[in-house]
C-alpha cells in the first residue's frame, strides 16, 4: 500500500513488539491527556479549596457521558479502517474517513448543545451539593462549548491510529497539554477565574489538539485525502459504521452511566467525600493509562490482522497483552497500597480528605489485574467486529456499580468505601464476561470485511 512513511502495517513482525511499540506513544498521549483534568484539580484545589475541586469532579461523569458517543463512534470507525487496512482496500478506507467526518461532527454538536442547555438539570438529578452546584455549572457550560475540538482530536486520532500511526496525536496532545497548564497557571492564579479559568483553559486546549491533529492527517497521509465531490456519506460504509461505531458509543455511555451511578451515591455524603473521590479518580485514571493504551494498540492490530485473515497472529497478540498486564498490575498494586496516601497530597493539604482517598485506592488496587483483561479482552473483541459483547460488558458495568453500591453503602461497617469496592467488583465480573467471550473463539468470524 501507499503512505509507508505514515502508517504502519501490523500484520507482520513479533506482536509483543508491534504492541508495545504501538502502545508507548498512546500512553505517553493518554497520561498528558489526563493531565488536562489532573492540573484542572490540582491547580483548583491548591488555589480555591476543596470546594472547587469538589465542583470540577462533580462534573467529571457527565462531561464523559456527554463525549462517549463521539469516542464510540470514533473507536468504532477506527476498527473499520484498521480491517480495510488490513485487507489493503484503500478505497474504503477513504469512503470510511469521510462517512466518519460526517457522523462524527453532528453527534458531537447535538451532544454539546444538549449539555450546554440542560447542564444544571443534570448536576441536580445528580444530588450534587448545593454549595459547589454554581461551580460545577459553570465548568460543565464552559467544556461542553469546546466539544467540537475534542471531537475533531478524538476522530483523527482514531483513524491514525487505525493506519497504525500512535506518534503522530501525541505530539498535538504535548502540545495542549503544556497550553493548558500555562493557561490554568494564568487564568485560575493570574486573573482569579477560579473553575470557569480551568475550564477555558481546557477548551483552548483541546482545540489546539484537534485543529493540529486534523491538519496533520491531512497533510501527513495522501491515503485520506480526496476530492471534495468525493467527500460524501456512503450509505454502505454508514451502515458499518453505525454496526461497529453505535455498539461502541453505547459502551462508552454505559460506562458513563455507571459512573454518573458511582457519582450520585459520593455526592450524598457531601464535599468531603466527593473531592477525595476525585483525587482518587484523578490517580486510579493515571494508573490505569497503561491498560488503556495497550488495549487501544490490541483493537488496531487485531482489526488490521482480522482484515489480513491472521487469526493466529490475533491469538498471539492476545496472550503478550495479557502477560504485559499481570506484570504491570503485580508491580503497581503494591505501589499505590503503600505509597497512595502521599500522592493523594498533591490534591489536597486537607488530612480528611487525603486520609478518604487512600482508602479509596487501596480498595481499588487489588482488581487491576481484572480491569486489565477487561482493556485487553474488550478491544481483541471489538477490533474483531464483536462489538454485541462489548456492550454487554459497559451493561454489566452499570449493574454491577448500581447493584453493589447501593448495597454496600448501607452496611455501616463499609459505609461510603462501599463506592470502591462497588468499582473493584464491577471489573472482575466485567473482566470475566470479555475473557470468557475471547476464551469461546466466537468472535473470529465477525470481520465487516468481506474477502
Amino acid at each position: 500500500m501507499s503512505n509507508k512513511t505514515y502508517i504502519n502495517d501490523m500484520t507482520e513482525g513479533s506482536p509483543t513488539r508491534l504492541l508495545v511499540h504501538f502502545a508507548v506513544p498512546m500512553l505517553i498521549g493518554n497520561l498528558f491527556q489526563q493531565l488536562y483534568s489532573m492540573v484542572d484539580s490540582i491547580v483548583v484545589g491548591n488555589v480555591n479549596g476543596d470546594s472547587a475541586l469538589a465542583a470540577v469532579g462533580a462534573t467529571w461523569a457527565l462531561n464523559f457521558l456527554i463525549i462517549s458517543l463521539t469516542m464510540g463512534l470514533a473507536a468504532g470507525i477506527g476498527i473499520i479502517i484498521s480491517q480495510y487496512f488490513g485487507a489493503k482496500d484503500e478505497e474504503n478506507v477513504r469512503r470510511s474517513f469521510a462517512t466518519a467526518t460526517y457522523l462524527i461532527l453532528i453527534v458531537s454538536a447535538i451532544m454539546g448543545l444538549l449539555g450546554f442547555f440542560f447542564s444544571k438539570q443534570l448536576l441536580i438529578k445528580l444530588d450534587t451539593p448545593v454549595e459547589i452546584l454554581d461551580d460545577a455549572n459553570i465548568y460543565l457550560k464552559i467544556t461542553c462549548i469546546g466539544i467540537l475540538g475534542n471531537a475533531g482530536y478524538n476522530g483523527m486520532a482514531a483513524v491514525m491510529r487505525a493506519l497504525g500511526d500512535s506518534k503522530t496525536p501525541l505530539r498535538y496532545l504535548v502540545v495542549a497539554c503544556v497550553v493548558n497548564i500555562v493557561l490554568d497557571l494564568l487564568f485560575v492564579i493570574g486573573f482569579d477565574w477560579g473553575v470557569a479559568g480551568a475550564a477555558i483553559a481546557t477548551i483552548i486546549a483541546q482545540a489546539v489538539s484537534g485543529i493540529g491533529c486534523v491538519i496533520s492527517g491531512f497533510r501527513k497521509i495522501p491515503l485520506i485525502r480526496m476530492p471534495i465531490k468525493e467527500f460524501k456519506i456512503d450509505k454502505v460504509i454508514m451502515k458499518k459504521c453505525i454496526y461497529l461505531g453505535i455498539p461502541a458509543a453505547l459502551q462508552n455511555s454505559f460506562v458513563a452511566i455507571s459512573t454518573i451511578v458511582l457519582q450520585r451515591v459520593t455526592n450524598q455524603y457531601g464535599k468531603t467525600v466527593v473531592a477525595a473521590a476525585t483525587a482518587a479518580q484523578r490517580i486510579e485514571q493515571l494508573v490505569l493509562m497503561p491498560g488503556m493504551s495497550l488495549g487501544l494498540s490490541v483493537a488496531s492490530y487485531t482489526g488490521q490482522n482480522i482484515g489480513a485473515m491472521r487469526i493466529d497472529r490475533v491469538k498471539k497478540g492476545f496472550w503478550s497483552a495479557t502477560k504485559i498486564i499481570v506484570v504491570f498490575s503485580l508491580i503497581m498494586m503494591p505501589c499505590m497500597y503503600f505509597f497512595g496516601g502521599a500522592v493523594m497530597k498533591l490534591f489536597t493539604n486537607v488530612s480528611e480528605v487525603a486520609e478518604i482517598g487512600q482508602k479509596a485506592v487501596r480498595v481499588t488496587c487489588m482488581f487491576y489485574i481484572p480491569v486489565g483483561m477487561i482493556y485487553v479482552s474488550r478491544n481483541v473483541l471489538s477490533g474483531a467486529g464483536d462489538m454485541k459483547i462489548p456492550m454487554i460488558m459497559g451493561i454489566s458495568e452499570v449493574l454491577c456499580r448500581v447493584i453493589f453500591a447501593s448495597v454496600l453503602t448501607k452496611i455501616p461497617a463499609i459505609d461510603y468505601m462501599g463506592i470502591w469496592w462497588a468499582t473493584g467488583l464491577n471489573w472482575f465480573i466485567t473482566g470475566a464476561i470479555g475473557t470468557i467471550r475471547y476464551a469461546s473463539g466466537k468472535w473470529k468470524n465477525k470481520s465487516v470485511v468481506v474477502h
